[in-house]
């Protein structure tokens, strides 16, 4: 193998997945046949239950294409990509100052695009998108209550 580039960039979880996986790694019990260092098996049952188990490339580059309208640094793309986030509650620790760089409404379209086009992890049930919706609806609502007229005694 021949190296052609040093550090050409941050690798997602599903390339780092799909690269074990052609090195070998699974989850074969046995384990002894394949050139996979123990710390490697480690990362890829790891990967094996995240989001980046059942990505493709298709869905990824679908993600990359609609997500490029929106103003986000590549290392806020990659966490979006690697994390999955299902609701907005989610995605404010992942974009910086995302309250004053984005209004609502697309942080909701944000959201939108990560469900549409990124399948949710194996170990998410419905019943937890479910809930992670029910979540922002609730802080939506809370903070429409906050936002309301201090002085405001009725």
């Amino acid at each position: 193998m021949k190296i052609l580039e040093v550090n050409a960039g941050a690798l997602t979880n599903f390339e780092v997945l799909d690269f074990l996986q052609a090195k070998g790694a699974s989850k074969d019990p046995t384990r002894v046949i394949t050139k996979v260092a123990h710390s490697e098996y480690k990362v890829y049952d790891y990967l094996v239950d995240t989001a980046a188990s059942d990505q493709t490339r298709e869905s990824i580059d679908e993600f990359l294409t609609s997500i490029k309208r929106h103003d986000l640094a590549k290392t806020e793309v990659l966490n979006i990509l690697n994390t999955r986030p299902a609701g907005e509650v989610e995605i404010f620790p992942i974009i910086e100052n995302c309250e004053g760089r984005f209004p609502d409404e697309e942080v909701t379209e944000i959201v939108d695009l990560v469900t549409k086009t990124l399948p949710p992890p194996p170990n998410m049930k419905q019943e937890e998108i479910n809930k992670g919706d029910e979540e922002t609806a609730t802080l939506k609502n809370e903070k429409d209550e906050i936002s309301e007229d201090p002085m405001d005694t009725r």
